[in-house]
């Protein structure tokens, strides 16, 4: 069984591939979403091209998409441009991967989402963690896990079953994470890799 690599960025791997802005539909399976950077004055356009393009059938997820702290975009903005994303996402049910930086509290404000909500690229501390998780997300975890030692220690007390493993949009084998959370789990590497397969049926598959 191949490794699940849930969020990435590039074809080749084996997940979900993150659709860029304008880019052509791929053969495999795929998200699409507005990421908060790319909001423009022409975002209602760009997000009825991201409808049409999701209902393709490998178009697993919608996303990433969420809010950014660290731009110049509105607020207000990002947050009804995020508000479409799970409007539709719910319509057309599929789950939305989302990117989050320094508005976590803010995001949990869309918990009562009616589909499933994970974050990607999770390296936040771990009262946050409890809260996302309380709330019903899911987190995935990427590079920072190989070396961060108190998000070792989050990975460690949180429910395997909430979890994703990815490598966004980094350069590494993502053996070398599963490698690192099954001997922090206390788990074998094939029963990571088949719990994070089953994680994913239960996103995708949802009810």
């Amino acid at each position: 069984m191949d490794f699940l690599d849930f969020h990435h960025h590039k074809q080749n791997k084996t997940g979900i591939y993150n659709l860029e802005l304008n880019e052509e539909i791929p053969f495999v399976n795929f998200s699409a979403g507005l990421h908060p950077k790319d909001i423009t004055e022409n975002w209602k356009s760009d997000f009825e091209r991201i409808k049409e393009i999701s209902l393709s059938k490998n178009c697993l997820a919608l996303g990433e998409c969420g809010l950014d702290g660290l731009i110049e975009i509105d607020e207000k903005l990002q947050n009804e441009v995020f508000q479409n994303h799970i409007t539709w996402a719910e319509e057309i049910r599929k789950p939305i991967i989302i990117h989050c930086v320094r508005r976590f509290s803010q995001i949990l404000h869309f918990k009562k989402a009616k589909v499933p909500l994970i974050i990607h690229g999770f390296n936040k501390k771990e009262n946050t963690a409890k809260e996302l998780l309380d709330a019903g997300f899911y987190l995935s975890f990427g590079k920072a896990a190989l070396d961060n030692l108190s998000l070792q220690k989050l990975i460690e007390d949180f429910p395997v079953q909430k979890i994703f493993l990815e490598t966004d949009d980094a350069d590494f084998d993502i053996a070398k994470l599963y490698e690192k959370v099954s001997e922090i789990k206390c788990i074998s590497l094939e029963e990571l890799k088949n719990q994070m397969w089953e994680n994913l049926q239960k996103v995708i598959n949802y009810g």
